[in-house]
């Protein structure tokens, strides 16, 4: 493999984290790849060395130039669609991400997760209970370490990725001992053109897969070509929840693991997540007692249904991450059961193009006040009457914190990006959580 690429001319469309990762890996192996962005000046562009490349270009993408090369790594972040890459494509050039790369050169087992929602903390719990079956597993893809980055880590026995749609998008040989598909829902609509076309990018997680886990209740994950498959939803038997002497317990493999009031995360989507994990850490060697171990002292991730604060009975939660529809139906759906007051809602941003009116019935039903901001604002605060309408994340919070009584929750679950008002959605969530502290402290 190393051969091969030595003798190839290949370009790096895309200078984000996995781009400069891939420039890193190459530069490894001895090659000196053409760098390309549409950015004119990237973040991390003084990072390289000029004399260890063969050209950097910024700006409008050469497609000519393009043409000539072998190979195009292109970063997740931009579209195979781009009319250079088309173009390029069409001359018989190769086109690939980086996790194709680590795919090609990866050695260990890998356990493979992707969905709409929930993916981060699947990983980051299967890595978890790995970690403390005895066994050295590291997470890396979407979740922040680039692949190229972790495949120099020579002390690794089993690899957890989690991928997003966008890297899958040209993934090709990746074999999995275990791999799953959480769940689909509208995301990325600016980029697919229908949601048939985005669940298609999804279901390529479970190419060459030893084991497809998917989720018994959104029939968009079920395998279209997989040898074993394994379903889990909470009212299986075998993996889900059952009843140990009139306590709420987690199945796995059909036996008894422990009660979920033990669990460190709450919510019933997060019960979903922990046997998800758990059946694709079984795949890999892990053993009940790890699994036991990383449930119960799992520190949930930032911006993930994470509790803020709790004061004078009420409960004030920071979904940031929540940047799509189904990811905010997914929190209410889990956080509801456990409210003994009324929801309030902080919801708003950039849609991405999705149906805003899907939200319509679980508002109705479970939200007893939303407050709204942002670009799509609007467009959610008309589906439900008496709806706020606010410019800025904290007035949402003054006017929730106006409205709360003993016994609610405040909960942000925005259900859209955060690029029309905030850099991230971390930048968004650690505001939130500074004005909580502020007004309410």
């Amino acid at each position: 493999m190393m051969q091969s690429l030595a003798k190839k001319r290949i370009a790096v469309v895309g200078l984000g984290l996995s781009g400069l990762a891939t420039v890193r890996f190459l530069q490894s192996l001895g090659i000196k790849p053409v760098l390309m962005d549409s950015r004119i000046k990237p973040a991390a562009i003084e990072q390289i060395a000029p004399d260890k490349v063969d050209g950097i270009y910024l700006g409008q993408l050469d497609a000519n130039r393009l043409a000539k090369m072998d190979m195009i790594v292109l970063s997740p972040g931009l579209a195979p669609s781009h009319p250079a890459i088309r173009f390029a494509v069409a001359q018989g050039v190769e086109l690939v991400g980086d996790v194709e790369l680590f795919a090609r050169f990866c050695q260990k087992p890998i356990i493979a997760i992707t969905g709409s929602n929930g993916k981060s903390t699947v990983t980051k719990l299967v890595e978890a209970m790995l970690q403390q079956s005895g066994i050295k597993a590291l997470a890396a893809g979407n979740i922040g370490l680039p692949v190229l980055d972790a495949i120099k880590q020579q002390d690794i026995d089993v690899f957890v990725l989690e991928l997003s749609s966008f890297q899958l998008d040209t993934t090709k040989s990746l074999h999995s001992v275990a791999s799953c598909l959480l769940n689909v829902s509208a995301d990325h609509l600016d980029r697919y053109s229908t949601m048939a076309a985005y669940a298609a990018s999804k279901q390529k997680v479970f190419q060459q897969t030893e084991l497809a886990v998917f989720n018994l209740d959104d029939a968009a994950t079920s395998p279209q070509d997989a040898k074993k498959t394994l379903g889990v939803c909470l009212a299986n038997a075998s993996y889900g929840l059952v009843q140990v002497q009139g306590e709420t317990w987690l199945s796995l493999a059909g036996e008894a693991l422990m009660p979920v009031a033990k669990m460190s995360l709450f919510g019933a989507h997060n019960q979903f997540n922990a046997l998800v994990a758990a059946a694709l850490a079984l795949t890999a060697g892990a053993n009940r007692a790890g699994i036991i171990a990383a449930l119960q002292h799992f520190t949930p991730l930032a911006h993930r249904c994470e509790l803020v604060l709790k004061h004078n009975d009420i409960t004030w939660v920071n979904d940031s991450k929540a940047t799509n529809i189904g990811a905010t139906l997914a929190a209410i759906a889990g956080l509801k059961p456990g409210i003994k007051g009324n929801l309030i809602l902080i919801a708003g941003g950039d849609g991405k193009g999705a149906d805003m009116s899907e939200l319509q019935p679980i508002l109705q039903r479970d939200v007893q006040q939303l407050i709204t901001l942002g670009k799509d604002g609007p467009a959610i605060a008309a589906l439900i009457n008496n709806s706020i309408e606010v410019e800025s994340l904290a007035e949402a919070v003054a006017a929730a914190a106006k409205i709360a009584k003993p016994g609610d929750m405040v909960l942000l679950s925005p259900a859209c990006a955060s690029l029309d008002m905030f850099a991230s959605y971390a930048e968004r969530g650690d505001l939130f959580c500074q004005a909580v502290k502020t007004e309410v402290l």
